[in-house]
């Protein structure tokens, strides 16, 4: 069997580990990390997400979120464990963003008119103009997913370990030095580098094209009516803050954002930011409160998160290092949960020709 260590054990790599788990090969992957699923950390940022589903890709670049909303999907359908439910989604867009032709802070595919996700998602509708809120030009509806983070990874983790992987908590200063954290003492014939925004400055890897992209949110007890609402811009905060908000499955709160500051290292929670996001929360969503204002908001938590952004996209490629294969899958910013299956998908792919590459080599 090829030996497989999987550095980091965020959405992404969880999600690698299970879907290479998949194939056979559990025994022999070890996933090590310094974060585990029930760590708090800002720069581990899986466990502050949202998360949902609210497809960002432009059209060239659709696949790994269209490849994972049939998983997602089918988890909420048939396995109430794994922390998922539908929620009906809520995008609206402010007409000066369309006047400025600007698709929000996120600058993605989220709210442009007709995207390609109309055609993937369940029950797409634009709004009709009596449905829009003051001050939005337009407006779509459509079935989607919120994501409890909480059970999620440890669902994850679970269905790992039925398969035989196992967990090792280490940190490394070198991709390199993951090919001799094997859990079976063999040197690793494939590292899978999940990392995350640590590929900002691991050893071998250096990738200065990533930087955090600061996430502050507020969670609360209090329930939205069944809707995830998310807006195109702001009026009262910088351009790189937003509104969003989708209750987690299974009694997970509701998330309340947002902020998407690039290249900010802050984990602190900002109050003046989390006075301003819960503002924007109750005039978007009246239901949060009965109409009763910020001071009916029954406040959790406040939390920061550390988005993996990477200019130019993410990385998902395969190359040598100090004579192992490491496969890249790390700069998803955002959408991590959202094109997570996708991007194990692939790197599945490049794990195969590894192996094909290996075969060839001893017999030679």
């Amino acid at each position: 069997m090829t030996t497989i260590v999987v550095v980091g054990a965020g959405v992404s790599g969880l999600t690698c580990a299970l879907q290479l788990a998949k194939q056979g090969d559990g025994s022999s992957i070890t996933v090590i990390a310094k974060h585990m699923p029930g760590d708090y950390d800002p720069e581990y940022t899986s466990p502050f997400a949202g998360a949902n589903v609210l497809p960002m890709a432009l059209e060239p670049d659709t696949h790994w979120e269209s490849q994972t909303w049939p998983v997602l999907s089918q988890l909420a359908s048939t396995t109430p464990e794994a922390g998922i439910h539908f929620q009906k989604s809520i995008l609206y867009r402010r007409a000066k963003d369309e006047a400025a032709s600007f698709a929000g802070p996120l600058s993605d595919g989220l709210f442009l008119r007709n995207p390609w996700f109309k055609n993937l998602m369940p029950d797409f509708v634009d709004l009709p103009k009596d449905e829009l809120p003051e001050g939005m030009s337009s407006g779509s509806s459509f079935t989607s997913v919120c994501i409890n983070t909480a059970i999620y990874l440890p669902w994850l983790v679970g269905q790992c370990r039925a398969r035989g992987v196992v967990f090792k908590r280490a940190v490394i200063k070198h991709i390199s030095e993951a090919s001799g954290l094997s859990h079976t003492g063999k040197k690793a014939d494939v590292v899978i580098n999940a990392t995350g925004l640590l590929s900002s400055r691991l050893g071998g890897v250096m990738d200065k094209k990533v930087i955090p992209a600061r996430g502050q949110v507020v969670v609360v007890r209090n329930e939205t009516g069944g809707n995830m609402v998310c807006t195109s811009g702001t009026d009262d905060g910088n351009g790189d803050e937003l509104c969003y908000i989708m209750q987690r499955a299974a009694g997970g709160g509701t998330i309340l954002g947002g902020t998407y500051m690039k290249g900010n290292w802050d984990g602190v929670p900002d109050p003046n930011i989390a006075t301003r996001i819960m503002k924007r929360a109750v005039e978007a969503c009246p239901a949060l409160t009965g109409g009763k204002g910020i001071e009916a908001l029954d406040v959790i938590r406040h939390a920061v998160g550390l988005r993996p952004y990477r200019e130019g996209g993410v990385r998902i490629e395969k190359e040598k290092i100090d004579g192992t294969w490491v496969v890249h899958n790390y700069g998803h910013g955002g959408w991590g949960y959202q094109g997570s299956w996708g991007c194990a998908f692939k790197v599945q792919e490049l794990v195969d020709e590894v192996k094909s590459d290996l075969k060839i080599a001893s017999k030679l």
